[in-house]
This record gives C-alpha cells, structure tokens and sequence, in this order.
C-alpha cells in the first residue's frame, strides 16, 4: 500500500507562512534544492488545496524561460508532469496536469492507495494537510525546519488536542541550517 506524505518547509516556531502570508525565508541551498526535487521523484500523486494549488501554478508558465538555471527547469519539468488532485469548492476548472475534486479527500486516498505504484501520495497545503491528518490518513510527516522565528501565521500542525504518536526515521541537515526532520506515524 503507497504511503501517504506530508512535506512542508516550516519556520523553526511552527509555522508554513508568516503572519503577512509570506514565505520568502523557505529559499532553499542548492542541496535542499536538489534534496527536494529527489524527494518529488518518489511522488505519485499530489494532493493540494486551492490556496497552493494557485501558488504553484507559477511553475506552469516558466518551463521555457532561458534565464532559469538547469535544476530550475528540471523542477518545473518534474512538478508539471506530476499528476495533481486539486481540493476546492471555489475554483471551477484547474490547469496543467491536474485534476478537480470538491470533497472526498478520504474516498480519494482509499483509491489511490488501492492503484497499483510504489511512489508516495503526498499532501500540501496546511487546510488540506489538517483534515488528512485529523482523519489519520498521514502516513508520514517530512519537515524541512528553516532557522528562523516568524512569530505567527499558519501553523504546520492543526492546533487540536489530538496525540500522534510517531517513530524518527531520519534527519539532515543543509549547509543553509535547514534540518530536514523525517518520521513516521505510529498506529
């Protein structure tokens, strides 16, 4: 059965965005860089919510753009032949290689651990990642921990009062002081 996988960058006080909505400290090194698009490799399926989804649609219109650098393009090349689910209730069509759903996110996730693949189902998106993670259908967290202190925002980790219990499975750390923290979920 494929895992299903949470991977986001979070501030070091617990946080995706800031309180202003910016992420802009999330730049990565070169090796996170690289770490991340290896990571994307072992993807099957991404499942995003709207607010992502429409962030990441930048990296539909710059696979052309000769002033990238090569890992650039490979990444927009890798992101946009990735098979997306999108989640809304407000968009009415969606873009590139991607799909529209406006609920269902359990349903989706038993079908598409029953397809046959070995690559991961994975999660982004902090409104998403919640519902999935307060139905138990998380699998594995993988976080990349950013050196700095945002002081509010959107949290990684839904502020419910609900134990995960969880099993380290690795941990990295880039030149940048970035420290990628990965476990799996114990049930």
């Amino acid at each position: 059965m494929r895992r299903v996988t949470c991977s986001m960058g979070v501030s070091l006080d617990g946080y995706i965005v800031g309180p202003d909505g910016g992420f802009d400290w999330t730049d990565p090194d070169d090796g996170l860089f690289r770490f991340v698009t290896d990571e994307t490799r072992r993807i099957d399926v991404y499942l995003l919510g709207r607010r992502l989804y429409e962030t990441m649609l930048y990296w539909e219109t710059v696979g052309g753009d000769p002033s990238l650098d090569d890992a650039t393009l490979e990444w927009a090349a890798l992101w946009n032949s990735l098979p997306k689910v999108v989640f809304s209730t407000t968009l009415s069509t969606v873009r590139g290689n991607a799909r529209l759903l406006s609920g269902g996110l359990e349903e989706e996730i038993v079908r598409l651990r029953a397809e046959p693949g070995d690559g991961d189902i994975a999660i982004g998106g902090a409104t998403l990642a919640a519902t999935a993670a307060a139905s138990d259908l998380i699998d594995e967290y993988r976080i990349r921990v950013h050196p700095v202190l945002v002081g509010g925002g959107v949290p990684f980790f839904p502020r419910e009062e609900r134990r995960v219990d969880l099993e380290f499975v690795e941990s990295r750390t880039f030149g940048s002081g970035v420290v990628y923290l990965r476990h799996r979920v114990v049930r």
